[in-house]
């Protein structure tokens, strides 16, 4: 109970008058403390953190509930309704329409043909000849140049980073046991990226093999607190490193559908009570919700929010049924 015992505290101590004989009032569901005993214990405690919920109307904090966790977002709620709120919040925005979500439509690009023609790397008959059996069998032009008409692979990646106006990057400098930490293992199978290295502190780099994923660079740039550039890579030398990624241990991943988003945002409000991580982030890549929880200060590695290891972190990936 509130009061018992010695006044250890000098907050204590300069409760006056109506504060100090009634500390408790009855607000028609439950006993909390007078406006005036919860204004001295926040002055009694300088620098403790207080509720981010704009919704909060509680002038009463559980002296159990650790105001260092769980965080979401840079938030701290004095209870699971206030963390609820946070999460709806969030959830909302993700679910909103970005235009980043959609990969850039390709039709408004010069043909990969005709640009490699301009730049004088393949010769018109070598691009007729690849029209002509594209028509007939299908496939990717920059294949069939590849295969059938003997052009260099890097003519091919130098082409499409014209197209897409972006770097080529190369596998320099890349380690695999740290960029398997960076993001799930089912982004680099399913959205076809790879993380290949940080540069600066500041800035990571993110390769793909023929086209990029504006989505991609967007939810990695928010969940890891670094800027990110994309860029193309040279086909065998994405394939490569890809595979070094998948053989190394990234960040435990548990995946789960819901029905819809209300349902979802009261599981993560959930996991975040239970888990009390001391820092959590939600982004929306393309049909998936990705939530990240740093689970101990430790977890933190030397670039932003990158992760110094597997151990303390833990991904969730959730998907919504349609």
């Amino acid at each position: 109970m509130l009061f018992l015992g010695k006044k250890s505290d000098q907050g204590f101590d300069n409760l006056q008058g109506s504060a100090l004989n009634n500390p408790l009032v009855w607000d028609g569901d439950r006993y909390q403390p007078s406006n005036r005993v919860s204004e001295m214990l926040t002055e009694s405690s300088p620098g403790k953190r207080t509720c981010s919920s704009l919704q909060c109307t509680s002038t009463w904090i559980a002296p159990w509930r650790n105001r260092k966790r769980p965080i979401f977002e840079d938030q701290w709620g004095c209870s699971g309704r206030c963390v609820l709120n946070f999460v709806r919040a969030a959830v909302r925005r993700e679910s909103a329409d970005h235009t980043a979500e959609t990969v850039a439509p390709h039709r408004h690009r010069v043909p990969l043909g005709l640009l490699m023609l301009s730049q004088e790397w393949i010769t018109h008959s070598q691009l007729q000849y690849a029209l002509d059996l594209q028509r007939t069998t299908g496939g990717r032009i920059g294949e069939i140049l590849i295969s059938e008409c003997g052009i260099a692979s890097e003519y091919i990646t130098r082409a499409l980073s014209l197209q897409w106006s972006c770097p080529v990057l190369s596998s320099r400098g890349f380690s695999a046991r740290e960029m398997a930490l960076v993001a799930p293992r089912t982004f680099v199978d399913k959205l076809g990226l790879v993380p290949v290295r940080v540069a600066g502190s500041k800035l990571l780099y993110l390769g793909f093999e023929d086209r990029l994923d504006a989505s991609a660079a967007l939810a990695l740039e928010l969940m890891s607190g670094l800027k990110v550039e994309s860029g193309l890579m040279q086909a065998e030398e994405f394939r490569s490193i890809r595979t070094l990624l998948t053989e190394n241990e990234g960040v435990e991943l548990k995946e789960e559908s819901w029905e819809e988003t209300d349902a979802m945002a009261g599981r993560i409000t959930a996991i975040l009570e239970q888990k009390q991580p001391i820092a959590s982030k939600l982004v929306r890549v393309q049909g998936n919700y990705w939530l990240r929880l740093w689970l101990e200060p430790a977890a933190r590695g030397k670039f932003a929010m990158l992760p110094s290891s597997g151990e303390d972190m833990l991904d969730y990936l959730f998907t919504i049924e349609r």
